[in-house]
């Protein structure tokens, strides 16, 4: 399965659409586009998972990654539309109290 990920540029924050499935396979394809992105360290990063029908413990780890490497510079991040089934992986795993999971967000 491809994953399809489309990028914009807001002002403070990139919000970054994925659709697809999020494994080991796909994960390298999403942390291209988001390793540059937090390397810059100048905005948070909306990660929109809506259109994610499933994900695995590779996904978790890379938003893991993608999180301390945002706190570095004092940014967030934020993972919206996380279907039931991916909330409860973030709840299970703790990871809900550190990143923003399906949190209320001004575009």
């Amino acid at each position: 399965m491809n994953l399809n990920i489309e990028t914009i540029e807001h002002d403070t924050f990139y919000e970054i659409k994925v659709a697809g499935e999020l494994d080991v396979y796909t994960a390298p394809e999403l942390l291209a586009v988001l390793q540059p992105l937090h390397q810059k360290g100048t905005h948070d990063i909306h990660l929109n998972i809506s259109d994610v029908s499933y994900m695995d413990s590779t996904g978790l780890g890379l938003f893991v990654g993608t999180l301390k490497e945002l706190n570095k510079h004092n940014h967030e991040l934020y993972v919206l539309g996380a279907n039931s089934r991916i909330e409860r992986l973030f709840d299970i795993t703790g990871l809900k109290e550190l990143m923003h999971v399906n949190a209320e967000t001004e575009v």
